[in-house]
């Protein structure tokens, strides 16, 4: 299925589509020399090689003495592409302001080709390292933010989420039935927000809020991400996701009167 959930395959280019694989396993092995990538994308090296200095042409990649990484070029198209996001200077500064209340890792989430897709983040004074960082995509019913928006879409959105994505594992504590997820979807309508304990990762508790625009559609989620000894109940289950719905509720409201 395509990544738009069309499902249609018919128009796709091959040429670009190796391109998009060099750059992912540019990504994943952290820089590489063509015969590496050669081997990983199972290409000749010929066709790795036009590639790459097309791409260095452009400064989307840079090579060092034949290894070749990311260029910073990314980052201007990933800076244009958060700044198209509705409100993203006020949601910026409320995960801040978060960070600092709280203490914690504090992150806003969306979702786009039904994976959420993390727009900014801010580590508190206590705030614990995780695999998340800027553009990072996850599977919505894994983490907080994602069940907190799956949780305000319809049921054949969540649906159709479920059959191009799965309900993959990350750990034993993971949703991984359908029946399952959407008995927790309707808890988090009710109650309004969403937790995470070690659904994604072991040892690590987070709390999502769903953050929602004028006309009551979904925009993201927060989530404010702890350590389990110190996400105890108390905090865990009040504190937090009432000073996180207040928190919200200034943003809604911004949002729709300016």
């Amino acid at each position: 299925m395509s990544p738009d959930g069309s499902g249609s395959s018919t128009t796709r280019i091959k040429s670009v589509e190796t391109t998009l694989e060099i750059i992912a396993e540019l990504k994943r092995q952290n820089g590489a020399t063509v015969s590496e990538l050669a081997s990983t994308v199972d290409v000749s090296k010929g066709t790795v090689h036009k590639h790459l200095a097309t791409l260095r042409e452009h400064d989307y990649v840079v090579n060092d003495d034949g290894s070749y990484r990311i260029g910073f070029h990314f980052l201007d198209i990933g800076g244009y592409a958060l700044c198209q996001f509705d409100g993203v200077k006020q949601i910026t500064s409320k995960v801040r302001e978060l960070a600092d209340q709280t203490g914690e890792t504090v992150q806003f989430s969306t979702e786009q080709h039904g994976r959420t897709v993390v727009l900014t983040r801010e580590a508190g004074q206590k705030g614990v390292s995780s695999r998340a960082r800027l553009g990072t995509r996850f599977y919505m019913h894994q983490v907080s933010g994602g069940k907190a928006i799956l949780a305000n879409l319809s049921k054949q959105r969540v649906q159709a989420i479920i059959a191009q994505h799965g309900l993959p594992a990350a750990t034993e504590s993971t949703i991984t039935t359908e029946s399952e997820l959407f008995e927790e979807l309707e808890t988090i309508r009710d109650r309004g927000y969403a937790f995470n304990k070690a659904e994604s990762t072991n040892g690590l508790h987070a709390v999502g809020v769903p953050l929602r625009g004028p006309e009551g559609d979904v925009l993201g989620a927060f989530a404010i991400a702890g350590p389990s000894h110190r996400m105890h109940s108390g905090r865990f289950e009040d504190k937090i996701p009432d000073v996180m719905l207040s928190a919200v509720n200034e943003i809604e409201l911004n949002l729709t009167y300016s």
